[in-house]
């Protein structure tokens, strides 16, 4: 079990300095789990660089559509008719997140429907950083049976009112992020922050308007987040890595990494569509790892340097994928 963090870190002096300033605890509530999903209702849990609460925020938002489950989050198509749509609240969440690393349970997932969401509406959210608790609980070495937000919650004592409310769900991770946040810091503990990259270029389906609509239960259709998909096989051999100044080839197996100003998806099908084989793991196999952080740690870029595989960022790939090399013939 982990010391007690107040008594070892107990004044700003004891402090890492390469800590954030800042951090906004977010959660939000959407139509569903798919990238043509929508956020329904957003709340923000300001702290300062101790972890200690500022204020905080919460809004309903006008999806458009049809509210998705609702027997999981409670709001009716009713309950959001008359709510701002989110180009309405942009300006005020992006003042909540503004200068702070954003604190969410599986963050990627809330922040690239967040990312998504100001996409639409032709903006960027003032993101650069985030910071999972599910991550941070593992750096920690918390003894937790799983990782749901309800046993983080109940390992530090927090009391949860509203299960799936965005308010009290943030509320709840606020309170169990500061104890995290100090355990941390009496430890010295690297805390594990990921790059946020605003989408510039996403797919955009259209969907139905909010209302009842035939099919189910107000029209929802049960679905995940990046669901799989099942892509035709590369009729191409690997021909092995790509070096450094030369040109990709046909059949070259290619892994990504990290958040993408393209989302992933459309980036993937591009370079299908070049001839190359998308990887969704990486092996000594793999010719080349698309990444802007190269320094995250993730598990693919810890193998990348294991194996000496290639590594370049998005902007390259792209440039890389206007001049793909044929495959070899016989």
């Amino acid at each position: 079990m982990l010391e007690d963090p107040t008594t070892t870190a107990s004044s700003p002096a004891a402090w890492p300095a390469a800590y954030p300033q800042g951090y906004a605890v977010v959660d939000v509530e959407t139509t569903g789990l798919a990238r043509d999903d929508r956020i329904i209702s957003a709340a923000v849990y300001r702290l300062d660089a101790l972890g200690e609460v500022e204020d905080h925020w919460y809004t309903l938002v006008n999806p458009e559509r049809d509210p998705g489950p609702v027997w999981i989050h409670g709001l009716t198509s009713e309950a959001l008719e008359g709510a701002p749509l989110f180009a309405d609240i942009a300006e005020e969440f992006a003042a909540r997140l503004d200068g702070r690393v954003l604190v969410a349970h599986n963050a990627v997932f809330d922040w690239q429907m967040i990312a998504r969401e100001y996409a639409r509406a032709e903006r960027q959210a003032p993101v650069r950083q985030r910071l999972c608790t599910i991550a941070l609980s593992k750096e920690l070495g918390l003894p937790l049976p799983n990782h749901k937000l309800a046993t983080l919650a109940a390992h530090f004592g927090v009391v949860q009112r509203r299960a799936h409310h965005a308010l009290d769900d943030a509320r709840v991770l606020a309170e169990a992020f500061r104890p995290s946040l100090w355990a941390a810091a009496a430890g010295s503990v690297r805390l594990p922050l990921q790059e946020c990259l605003p989408l510039t270029e996403w797919w955009d389906t259209a969907v139905p308007r909010i209302g009842r609509q035939p099919g189910g239960a107000g029209g929802y259709r049960p679905t995940s987040w990046r669901p799989s998909r099942k892509r035709p096989a590369c009729p191409y051999p690997n021909p092995g890595r790509y070096e450094e100044g030369g040109r990709l080839k046909q059949g070259m197996r290619v892994a990504f990494s990290g958040d993408t100003s393209t989302e992933r998806d459309l980036l993937e099908d591009r370079a299908v569509e070049a001839g190359l084989h998308v990887s969704t793991s990486l092996s000594r196999l793999t010719s080349l790892l698309v990444t802007n952080d190269p320094d995250s740690g993730t598990s693919k870029v810890l193998k990348a340097r294991q194996y000496g595989t290639p590594v370049v960022d998005e902007a390259a790939f792209g440039q890389l994928l206007e001049d793909v090399e044929p495959a070899t013939e016989g």
